[in-house]
């Protein structure tokens, strides 16, 4: 039997890692009681304060529904507030409230054990080399998918 190519298990080992990378955080972030999807918008939100639940929908690959609801959750706990858009009183704007920060804080150190856990007998020089290429895959995807959408490719 022929070596398979690498280059075509790559989506495979990705998705394989994700779901693992998940799995672990979701067990080592369980006394904080949010789910997934609740402290990936709280970490979006962190970096992106102020959208739309429709942008941050976007933003995690999410349906706008569904980010709703989440966001609902979130500011019944007190970590979200939505704020009326100054210039359209139809819009909605997401904001972190301060009681957001200690979660968020648990969260990242919790994320960074992960990180080096699981970069665990790997070489700094192999690790560079790796994020290299995945950041190369990645941007080779999001031509391919502003292509794909008619948008040009000149956008990052």
């Amino acid at each position: 039997m022929p070596t398979p190519d690498p280059r075509e298990s790559l989506g495979y080992l990705v998705a394989d890692l994700h779901r693992l990378f998940g799995r672990v955080f979701d067990r080592r972030v369980a006394h904080l009681d949010l789910t997934r999807a609740q402290w990936r918008a709280l970490k979006r939100l962190s970096h992106t304060e102020g959208v739309t639940w429709v942008e941050l929908a976007d933003q995690l690959d999410m349906e706008p529904i569904a980010v709703g609801r989440v966001i609902d959750r979130l500011q019944k706990a007190g970590f979200v507030e939505r704020r009326a858009d100054p210039s359209d009183r139809r819009v909605w704007r997401l904001y972190l409230l301060s009681q957001s920060a200690q979660v968020t804080g648990e969260v990242e150190a919790v994320a960074h054990t992960l990180r080096k856990d699981a970069m665990a007998g790997i070489s700094a020089a192999d690790l560079t080399t790796t994020l290299s290429v995945l950041d190369r895959v990645r941007e080779n995807l999001a031509q391919l998918d502003r292509a794909s959408r008619g948008e040009s490719s000149s956008k990052s």
